[in-house]
């Protein structure tokens, strides 16, 4: 049965914002405590392809994988695929976002399998994703919401 998750999070911030944080890929490795860089190989209109490389994992060992990401800002949507997929036999995400009253609910899908030589299962990558997403998202919220109020108190003083 191949992997499957869906996470979500609101927060307390503009869609725009949101949408402008968690889209500037150069950043990410400010944005998500797990990259320690990206590097952008190919830019094509609404889609970029990119190298993410992890910071080192509990044995030392750095992973690293080439993605495509594909936004669509009048859908408020974001699909992204590994090019280079590893122990994955493939991995899928799908980043959608919308208004809700108190901010932005921002949704993660996430369908994978694993190849069968990978050091884990499905399963075990599903319990991963899932208890990393929670981990990231909050991060994602908490570095949003202290941007979201630092824009708000400037633009206050402006005036």
């Amino acid at each position: 049965m191949p992997g499957h998750t869906e996470n979500e999070i609101t927060i307390a911030a503009p869609l725009d914002l949101v949408w402008d944080v968690t889209n500037d890929l150069e950043n990410w490795p400010r944005l998500f405590s797990e990259y320690a860089a990206v590097e952008i190989i190919e830019r094509d209109g609404d889609s970029t392809t990119f190298r993410l490389t992890m910071h080192p994992d509990e044995n030392d060992k750095v992973w690293s994988w080439v993605s495509e990401r594909t936004v669509n800002r009048a859908e408020r949507t974001v699909r992204a695929r590994r090019v280079e997929p590893g122990p994955f036999q493939h991995m899928n995400i799908r980043w959608e976002y919308s208004e809700v009253p108190g901010g932005t609910k921002m949704h993660w899908t996430q369908d994978f399998a694993m190849r069968p030589d990978a050091p884990v299962d499905d399963a075990w990558m599903t319990d991963n994703i899932n208890r990393n997403s929670k981990v990231q998202m909050e991060l994602i919220r908490d570095k949003i919401e202290q941007r979201d109020r630092e824009r708000r108190t400037a633009s206050v003083g402006a005036n």
